[in-house]
């Protein structure tokens, strides 16, 4: 199951940045390798791993805008969760 939950992250990093990503399973996928994830009220998704913490706008059908992917990407470089590490 490791397996689908690393293809998610990996999808994070292809270039072009696709527009296609299910947070939901993007969400999972980042929990199974422990981020901690809290959605607020107003719609945004709290990730923290490692000390390190980042906010996330979401839109209502649950999509992720291309700079908010960018900004996952390198947070996740930035605690070491990138598809070569996993």
């Amino acid at each position: 199951m490791s397996q689908k939950h690393k293809a998610k992250i990996e999808k994070l990093f292809e270039h072009p940045i696709s527009g296609n990503i299910d947070v939901k399973r993007l969400m999972s996928a980042l929990e199974h390798y422990g981020v901690i994830i809290e959605i607020t009220k107003h719609h945004r998704a709290k990730m923290s791993i490692n000390n390190e913490e980042i906010i996330l706008s979401l839109s209502h059908r649950n999509e992720l805008s291309i700079d908010s992917v960018t900004k996952l990407r390198h947070f996740l470089e930035k605690v070491g969760l990138v598809p070569d590490n996993l």
